[in-house]
Formats: C-alpha cells, sequence, structure tokens
C-alpha cells in the first residue's frame, strides 16, 4: 500500500492500551463530589405556584424550598473562588464565550477580569507576530505579549509561548507551557504536546496516546490525524487499520486535509474502510482541490486513465491537465511527463485557458 503522510511538524492549540492493543479511556470526576460544606446552594423562592390545588394551605415553615440556603448562612460568590480554580473552568474559553460569561452577573464579571486582560495580551501578541493592525512583526514583543496573557491563565496565550519557545530552541520551556495548557484542558495544547513527545529523542508514546486521544475526543483535528497515524504505525500500541481509519475520517469530515488523502487511500485499498472506488475518488479531489499536491498528482492521472479508455473530450482533457501542472508547480515530476502527453492533444487556445487556469486556482480552505 501507499505510505501514508506523515505530519513532522508541531500544530498551532487517560489512554491505556490493553493486551489485545485495543485503547481504553479511563474516565475520571471532572468536578468534586458534593459535601456538607458545598459553597453552591439553590437560590431562595419566595413564592410557590400550586397549580394542582390552588386551595391547598402551605404551613409557614414549610414555604422554602428544602434546598436554599438560610439568610443566616455565609454566602459565597464565583468571585471568592481561588484564582486557580477559574482559570481551570474558564481559562481555554473562547472570547465570545468569556463575553458571555462575564455578563453573567458582577460577581462572575470580577472573576473573569484577569482572563478578559489575558486575551488583550494575547491579541497584542498576535499582532506583534504576525505584524497586523499597524505593527511590524517583532517576535520578542509577541513572546512578552504571550507570556503576560499567559501568567493571566489564557491557554490560547500558553500555546503561542510554547509555539515561539520552539521556535527558538527553547523546548524545556515550550514543553512546561504545553503541558499546563493540556492540563487545563485546551486541545491545541494537549495536541502540541503529545507531538512534542513523539519528535523526542527517546519518544514518550504512551503519554502522547494519552494526550491524543484526549484532544481527539474535544474535536481537535490535528490530533485526530495525528492519533490515526499512531494507531495506523502501532506506535505506542498494536496497528489497528480500522481505528486508524475512523479518526482519519473524523479529521478529514473536519476538513484536515491530509486525512482526506489518507481516507482516499483507506477507500481504494480497502484498509480499514469498504473498499469504494467512488468514495476514493470524492476524497482525492476534495484533497487535490484543497492544495494537497500528492493528491493533485493521483487526481490528475486518475482522470488522464478514463480519458484513456473513452473517447476523451476537450474539457476533460484540460481538467486533468490542471491538475497535474498544479502538481508539477509543486515539485511533483511524474506530473510532468504525463500533462505535456495531454497537451500534444489540445489545441492552442485550449493550452492557453488550461495555464489561465492553472496560473489563477486558489486552493479550498481546510485546516490542513
Amino acid at each position: 500500500m501507499k505510505s501514508l503522510q506523515c505530519q513532522s511538524h508541531i500544530s498551532q492549540t487517560t489512554l491505556d492500551v490493553d493486551a489485545a492493543g485495543g485503547l481504553k479511556m479511563k474516565l475520571q470526576p471532572t468536578w468534586p463530589g458534593r459535601s456538607d460544606g458545598s459553597c453552591f446552594s439553590y437560590l431562595p423562592s419566595s413564592k410557590i405556584n400550586c397549580s394542582k390545588n390552588r386551595n391547598t394551605s402551605i404551613p409557614s415553615s414549610s414555604r422554602q424550598i428544602p434546598f436554599c440556603f438560610r439568610p443566616s448562612e455565609q454566602v459565597r460568590d464565583f468571585s471568592a473562588l481561588p484564582y486557580d480554580v477559574v482559570a481551570k473552568i474558564a481559562g481555554s474559553f473562547s472570547l465570545q464565550n468569556l463575553r458571555s460569561a462575564s455578563l453573567v452577573c458582577k460577581s462572575w464579571c470580577e472573576a473573569l477580569r484577569p482572563l478578559r486582560e489575558a486575551m488583550l495580551f494575547f491579541r497584542w501578541g498576535k499582532r506583534f507576530k504576525h505584524g497586523r493592525g499597524g505593527v511590524r512583526p517583532n517576535l520578542h514583543k509577541a513572546l512578552d505579549s504571550f507570556l503576560k496573557g499567559a501568567a493571566r491563565g489564557f491557554t490560547l496565550a500558553m500555546v503561542d509561548a510554547g509555539l515561539i519557545y520552539w521556535e527558538l530552541g527553547k523546548k524545556d520551556k515550550a514543553l512546561a507551557l504545553y503541558h499546563k495548557a493540556a492540563a487545563l484542558g485546551d486541545p491545541a495544547g494537549q495536541c502540541n504536546l503529545a507531538i512534542s513527545y513523539l519528535q523526542a529523542e527517546s519518544p514518550n508514546t504512551k503519554e502522547a496516546l494519552k494526550w491524543l486521544y484526549k484532544a481527539s475526543l474535544a474535536g481537535h483535528t490535528r490530533a485526530q490525524y495525528q492519533f490515526a497515524l499512531c494507531l495506523h504505525q502501532g506506535r505506542g500500541t498494536d496497528p489497528n487499520m480500522q481505528e486508524a481509519a475512523r479518526w482519519y475520517l473524523k479529521a478529514a469530515e473536519s476538513g484536515y486535509v491530509r486525512a482526506m488523502y489518507n481516507v482516499s487511500l483507506c477507500y481504494s485499498f480497502g484498509e480499514g474502510l469498504v473498499h469504494s472506488h467512488r468514495h476514493a475518488r470524492k476524497w482525492m479531489k476534495r484533497a487535490a482541490d484543497r492544495g494537497h499536491t500528492k493528491a493533485q498528482l493521483e487526481h490528475g492521472l486518475a482522470l488522464f486513465s478514463v480519458l484513456m479508455v473513452t473517447i476523451g473530450q476537450e474539457g476533460e482533457m484540460m481538467k486533468a491537465v490542471v491538475y497535474l501542472e498544479l502538481a508539477t508547480r509543486a515539485g511533483e515530476r511524474a506530473a510532468a511527463h504525463v500533462k505535456n502527453v495531454i497537451l500534444q492533444q489540445l489545441s492552442a487556445n485550449s493550452r492557453d485557458r488550461v495555464m489561465f487556469l492553472a496560473d489563477n486556482w486558489r486552493a479550498l480552505p481546510s485546516s490542513r
């Protein structure tokens, strides 16, 4: 089978292996159990509406719901929570969700103030990193802004600061930030941490699989693709092609172009998925239309092979040449010879049209 493409660089944001090579997740409680000293209670009810029997009188001693707090009890609000707990709850919120949560009440607004400040530092970090918003690119200012956001518990700032540290060769600092973001539940941090473990001189595949699985369940497409690769190649577990194909398909359906290419191969060879030429062609075209160079070569060759057994129309021949031309420009040498063979069968106007289409071609959006 053709080798499937492996991602070798870091993406941007408890698994056990049983004796048979299967994967099991240990479910752990995400919130402590209730106790007699719980800081949270229901709000009191000033009026109870008995719709079934309006004449029923309620004793004065029973006119409060059983679980409401009493005036003599100490009332603790959201802002009284330790900040590390607040960061654990809201550190991975999006900007929209954080704004919505801040509008719930005054105590939430006060408790989430550091995270709102962190988001401002994060946005300035993005500006300095990419030279947006009228500022020049400055990696050191970007790192400083991300670190200020990370210090306030914002996980996306931790991930971006980790990326810069990684680029600067300070991998220990990058790993520390990835691990902190991962522990707070950020899927990008979990994915980056896992890939860092896989790329280490002494790979820690067990930890990598654990974090990839967590991020995959959260819907992180790069993590789903990397997790599928580990299952396919048997890294940290026995090879499991059916599970690998399932995770390839999840990532592909979410727009991850490398997964689209691998899904096409799975359908083409019937490995992990039911053999289907139709589905193989569909996913290969989707990958090609999103700029995957090997997919452009494969799809162009597939169109050419159809022309060889049928009376090819010039329009179909032009489609094949466009994909082969794109693959050639991206460095796929095998595409050049077939492209030249088809070009000789086209009219001068069609050849000019093909070059125009290739020059103005733009890849469809994808998560890469």
